[in-house]
């Protein structure tokens, strides 16, 4: 020491100690010197020590997947402590994003969410947003329409429409844009994914009955300046994809756009109809950002877009500008324009004091041909929330405000031909004004190891009068590495018949209504246990969780009375759903990433004392996924099978013998593949979905005669048009921000 003091008085030193906002420990967060591969994690007790020799490192990098990552100045400083902030909770509209150690993981919210990045949907194609979900076991998409391929996310095996999907936070997606809006918004676009499953939080609304899933586009100013993405399958459909940031002082912009072309027609298994529909997109969107919502003062984020869409299907020679309506051949055709609108601004008082203004607001317009059933429909939504939140007593949030929620559906139905003597024609108007107040409360015990959430909500529908929204949220932290959840509420939707029941236009059934529908409502509770691992070779985690519902009233379409009829009412008696669900993640080596999950759900009502199965719902069905990134990062492979159990199908028994169908579906696996090469501005990635070209054959009841009172498209259970190979291209020309 002595003959090289300088040495001894050129070295850093630097001791502290990692906490939360409560100031409660925080194991396990990454501290380095910012520009250097020299760092170290804090113990049990948050606390880490870290020299070097170099004067150059004069900030420190504190990283850590749930929190929001810091740097901090050490000039001058030998003892430190940092308080990081937890990522918001999806019970909050917005929900910030950082770069993720890990693609997909369990995020520290009070209810269970699982959090899927922008890094995980580079596994698959991911084209549009029903097509983001191919690595996890809670959501799955179904098709809703298979002749223009319509699709919808299903939680617990229910219905899309009884969990929520929001934008940034917002309701954009309800009556016409819910046939349609999943797949509007493409992959490249999406930032993060939340989905929480059963009840969530009362600020957003009062529909999500047994889960949630909110998508945060890209935000200005996060991310690559510039990308450039395009991509074709091999039935010819090419996907295109810029976005693009800018921005000056305090403002950001991030200006995107999407198109879709359409793909050759095929018609692998000899029936007439084209496997998948002629799909022609275009997307305009625009987010714009001032200031940070962390800070005190003023900030706002404005979104604004404009989507137009047709979608063709039906006879492989239908051709809509000469055979609408006609009974000649049959085809579908869909047309609609949507432009919508929102924003979330704010002002910050202080650290615990803050309102915000939430407002969104959209118009759909709608043209569309069913065979011989022409429907046209215009949809104006608008929704506005005032929030105010305040911190108290060191342990408490509590965020309170006023609601207003305004829709008005006016569809008209018209038929070209009236052989098929249905009597669902007229014109069918819906409107909605439903004013609302909420309050929800966040409660901290022992720093935040006990963490409780009670809301609720009162709402007044302009029909059906006052609705009132109870709900909790449970977590405890049993250890550093085990956490407990536990949720139990209500919800409840208003039916939107036609937009969310496309089905019933499709097939020549008559739609008879029996009674006028009410609301429909149900109880949702459930429990998670998650537990995290971690050994030389291996970390990752592993969840069990258990969730049931139970409807006081439901609709859903009786199929099975009559073949030729469709019987609109309501159900009040026993409709339940039980879903369990256990998943293993876990990273080797840092090298293979591995995920198994298995879903068992038995999804079922009791009519005169005998249960009955609904349709269309696998008891059982396993998914695996695996990911190999060489330490070099310049290639990976990516690899997920989904194996389905068999699926109860509508009863065909008083259909004549040759339109009957099979009282259940075949158990079925699909395996797909990408590999993916890297280089500094340049990806291009190639793989094949559906690789052993599993496929249901002929799902169209009475395809031979589509004008037939039999003719029924409901009959999808499985993938239909077989193996499906892609290459694609993503160029990030300047570095990213």
């Amino acid at each position: 020491m002595l003959l090289f003091p300088c040495i001894v008085f050129s070295q850093i030193q630097v001791n502290g100690k990692v906490t939360d906002k409560s100031m409660k420990p925080i194991a396990g967060v990454a501290v380095s010197f910012l520009n250097s591969n020299i760092g170290t994690l804090t113990d049990t007790f948050g606390n880490f020590s870290l020299s070097s020799n170099d004067n150059s490192h004069t900030r420190l990098l504190i990283f850590h997947e749930a929190y929001l990552a810091d740097t901090i100045d050490i000039i001058g400083k030998t003892d430190i402590i940092v308080r990081l902030e937890i990522l918001q909770s999806i019970a909050g509209v917005t929900v910030k994003g950082i770069s993720e150690q890990r693609n997909a993981y369990i995020g520290l919210q009070t209810m269970k969410t699982e959090v899927i990045t922008s890094g995980e949907l580079k596994k698959a194609a991911c084209c549009d947003l029903a097509g983001c979900f191919e690595t996890q076991g809670t959501v799955q998409p179904m098709t809703t329409n298979i002749i223009t391929n319509s699709k919808e996310l299903r939680i617990l095996g229910l219905s899309g429409v009884y969990n929520q999907v929001l934008i940034d936070g917002m309701p954009l997606i309800q009556g016409l844009s819910y046939t349609y809006g999943i797949s509007s918004i493409p992959g490249t676009l999406v930032e993060n994914i939340y989905i929480a499953k059963g009840t969530t939080s009362v600020l957003q609304g009062y529909e999500s009955m047994v889960g949630q899933i909110n998508v945060i586009p890209k935000s200005p100013g996060k991310g690559d300046k510039l990308l450039l993405n395009a991509y074709v399958n091999s039935f010819g459909e090419n996907h295109y994809n810029v976005n693009y940031y800018f921005g000056k002082g305090k403002w950001s912009n991030l200006v995107s756009a999407h198109s879709v072309q359409p793909a050759q027609k095929w018609d692998r298994d000899h029936d007439g109809f084209l496997d998948l529909p002629k799909l022609t997109r275009y997307m305009l969107y625009d987010k714009i950002k001032y200031g940070d919502e962390n800070k005190n003062g003023f900030s706002t984020i404005i979104g604004l877009r404009y989507l137009w869409e047709q979608r063709i299907g039906g006879q492989k020679d239908y051709n809509p500008q000469t055979d609408l309506g006609s009974t000649a051949i049959y085809g579908q055709k869909i047309r609609y324009q949507q432009p919508e609108a929102y924003t979330k601004t704010g002002y910050r008082f202080s650290e615990n004091k803050k309102i915000t203004l939430i407002a969104s607001g959209f118009m759909h317009a709608q043209n569309s041909w069913f065979g011989t059933v022409k429907y046209d429909a215009i949809q104006h939504n608008a929704y506005t929330n005032l929030q105010y939140e305040l911190g108290w007593r060191n342990s408490h949030e509590l965020k309170a405000g006023i609601s207003y929620r305004y829709l008005n559906l006016d569809e008209t139905i018209s038929f070209s031909d009236t052989s098929l003597k249905r009597t669902y024609h007229g014109n069918y108007i819906k409107q909605e004004n439903i004013p609302g107040l909420f309050a929800e409360n966040t409660f901290k015990w022992r720093g935040d190891i006990i963490t409780l959430i009670t809301g609720i909500r009162a709402d007044h529908h302009n029909q059906f009068g006052w609705q009132v929204t109870p709900r909790a949220m449970l977590k405890y932290d049993v250890t550093e590495r085990a956490i407990f959840r536990a949720s139990a509420g209500t919800g409840w939707r208003t039916v939107n018949l036609f937009s969310e029941n496309i089905g019933l236009m499709v097939s020549s059934r008559n739609i008879v209504f029996k009674e006028a529908l009410r609301p429909e409502k149900a109880f949702n509770w459930g429990i998670n246990f998650l537990q995290k691992f971690s050994r030389k070779a291996v970390e990752g985690f592993m969840t069990f969780d258990f969730y049931q519902t139970r409807f006081q009233n439901q609709f859903f379409p009786d199929y099975d009375s009559d073949p030729t009829k469709a019987f609109i009412a309501n159900f009040g008696g026993t409709s339940v759903s039980n879903g369990f669900q256990a998943d293993i993640n876990a990273k080797f080596y840092k090298l293979v990433e591995a995920k198994i999950a298995y879903n068992y759900l038995d999804v079922y009502r009791i009519v005169n004392n005998e249960k009955f199965q609904l349709p269309f719902n696998a008891k059982h069905k396993v998914l695996l996924s695996l990911s190999y990134i060489p330490k070099s990062k310049k290639w990976r492979v990516d690899l997920n099978a989904h194996w389905f159990g068999k699926q109860r199908l509508p009863n065909t028994d008083n259909n004549p013998e040759a339109f009957r169908q099979p009282k259940t579906s075949k158990p079925y696996t699909t395996f797909n593949v990408q590999v993916t090469k890297s280089w500094k501005k340049l990806e291009i990635y190639g793989g094949c979905e559906n690789l052993f070209d599993f496929r249901q054959i002929k799902p169209i009841v009475s395809w031979q005669n589509p004008y037939s009172p039999y003719f029924d498209t409901s009959f999808n259970w499985g993938p239909t048009r077989g193996r499906e190979m892609y290459i694609g291209i993503r160029y990030k020309p300047f570095k990213e921000k």
